[in-house]
């Protein structure tokens, strides 16, 4: 038997170095049948089957999700195997992930079946050098099993990987804020991505937010029952997302706001910066590379670009006059920002938005009134939370956290004055936090915090009569206007009547 295989095996061998001597002399017909029949003639031979893993698919604007669950399964199961290792820190994590290098084999064992795993690369076919990297230099996993394994393989074997590697990825994860680059420094889909990060560190919390406790309890239901609707979601026919408008004066939390969801929620946030999003292509090539389980923040959206107020026709005339206003160079810059409203609600709440799942909207604004109704209705923006000026209620959270009172008998005079003045929470925070790190006691910090009220309330009271003089010196000086045109226009008519 062992002189038959190796009488096999010289035959191969011989027909392998003289089919290497006279291919080029070979029609290209024959040749292609003599590569089909070998190749037929090795897979009988073989009895290995292989599955091919690549690290990015769909045009490299997607990483494989299978290929990241391998990685984190092979780093935590198998890499204590291998004899080569690589050190880098993973994109959903803040400590390094040790996992085989390239063109390193380790195995694996399932319900008794061995696998052998390979980290292969294919390197690029042109020899240029390029300072970008190359879109061909693409990373692969290749797996090898015998094939009368292979429906264990194709079933439950990927399965499990894709299952583990997904619940260690969870387990390493660190919460991120991401930040969008601007388009001039995306080199390729693959070499950089649109999205810098560092790590979400921010303290905020619903305990720690100073808003009415009935409204903060009305907002975690509705983000709790958005957390466990996914197969409602799937159910009504609606993409797994929620839309947050967070409205009010400057000071007022909306950032706390958005960061005490990101932190009940345990979401990553991708904070968009619209200003650096130059075409509707841009916009939804930076929303495909988000995650799910994240926050997508627009803040001061009617600041962002010139997407608010209704969508009228303008004339031409009226952008005419504007172009000659503008200051050199601003044309070129406006020319080049082709992003529309169209494009943002269409990532809202369009086909591109069903692009993943488990993601929460949220928009900010000053200025509620400036926004474009199709903007802002419900369906796109779900929930609107008014962020208010500072009410006794907010005020009391704000107390226990910086003081550690519940109950004070300087609390009556504070309610008073709050309910005659419009104060935000952040310059109430700012009147106990400044004498308390000074190490004062309870009554001064809260005694500053009068006065710090009562100097709001006397500066409300100065504007307000600057106001009013304001506009009775505009009253007074248009009576004396109409009366100059009233003498006017009868001079003129006394000198027509002589005439």
């Amino acid at each position: 038997m062992a002189e038959s295989w190796a009488g096999l095996g010289s035959a191969i061998a011989s027909f392998l170095f003289l089919y290497a001597m006279v291919k080029d002399h070979i029609p290209f017909q024959l040749r292609d049948y003599l590569a089909t029949f070998s190749r037929k003639v090795l897979s009988f031979i073989n009895p290995y089957d292989q599955i091919t893993i690549n690290e990015y698919h769909g045009e490299y604007m997607h990483r494989d999700e299978l290929y990241a669950a391998a990685q984190v399964y092979l780093s935590d199961s198998c890499s204590f195997r291998a004899r080569k290792l690589k050190a880098e820190v993973g994109q959903e994590s803040d400590k390094p992930l040790v996992t085989i290098d390239d063109y390193e084999e380790v195995t694996d064992t399932f319900r008794g079946v061995r696998i052998w795993w390979y980290a292969c690369m294919r390197l690029p076919n042109s020899k240029t050098i390029s300072f970008y990297g190359s879109d061909e230099d693409r990373k692969y996993y290749r797996l090898t099993f015998h094939k009368r394994n292979r429906k264990l393989v194709e079933g439950e074997y990927l399965n499990h990987i894709l299952r583990e590697g997904r619940d260690m990825k969870i387990r390493r994860r660190q919460r991120k804020l991401f930040t969008n680059s601007p388009s001039r420094n995306w080199y390729g889909y693959r070499s950089s991505s649109s999205w810098s990060h560092v790590a979400f560190e921010h303290p905020a919390t619903f305990e720690t937010l100073a808003m009415d406790p009935e409204k903060k309890r009305e907002i975690i239901d509705d983000l709790v029952t958005f957390r466990e609707g996914k197969e409602y979601y799937k159910k009504i026919g609606k993409a797994w997302k929620r839309g947050y408008l967070l409205y009010g004066p400057p000071g007022t939390g909306k950032s706390s706001m958005i960061a005490a969801i990101a932190n009940f929620m345990e979401y990553d946030v991708y904070d968009l910066e619209l200003t650096t999003v130059k075409t509707n292509t841009e916009l939804r090539k930076i929303f495909i590379e988000t995650t799910g389980k994240s926050i997508i923040v627009i803040e001061d959206i009617d600041c962002s670009v010139d997407l608010t107020g209704n969508r009228k026709e303008k004339k031409k005339e009226k952008a005419d006059e504007d172009k000659e206003k503008k200051p050199p160079g601003m044309e070129e810059k406006d020319e080049n920002s082709k992003l529309t409203l169209s494009g943002l609600l269409n990532f809202i709440d369009g086909l591109w938005s069903a692009c993943g799942g488990e993601r929460i909207v949220i928009f900010t604004t000053n200025h509620l009134e400036k926004l474009d109704p199709a903007l802002i209705r419900r369906g796109r923006m779900d929930v609107h939370i008014e962020m208010s000026y500072c009410s006794f209620e907010a005020f009391k959270v704000l107390a226990k956290n910086y003081l550690g009172v519940a109950k004070h008998d300087l609390f009556d005079t504070i309610q008073t004055l709050l309910s005659e003045v419009y104060i935000s929470p952040a310059d109430v925070a700012e009147g106990l936090m400044l004498k308390k790190s000074r190490n004062k006691d309870v009554s001064a910090c809260l005694e500053n915090l009068i006065r710090v009220i009562e100097a709001a309330k006397e500066e409300a009271k100065r504007k307000a009569q600057e106001e009013l003089a304001a506009k009775e010196k505009e009253k007074e000086e248009s009576t004396v206007e109409n009366k100059a045109t009233d003498i006017e226009d009868n001079n003129s008519k006394k000198e027509l009547a002589s005439e």
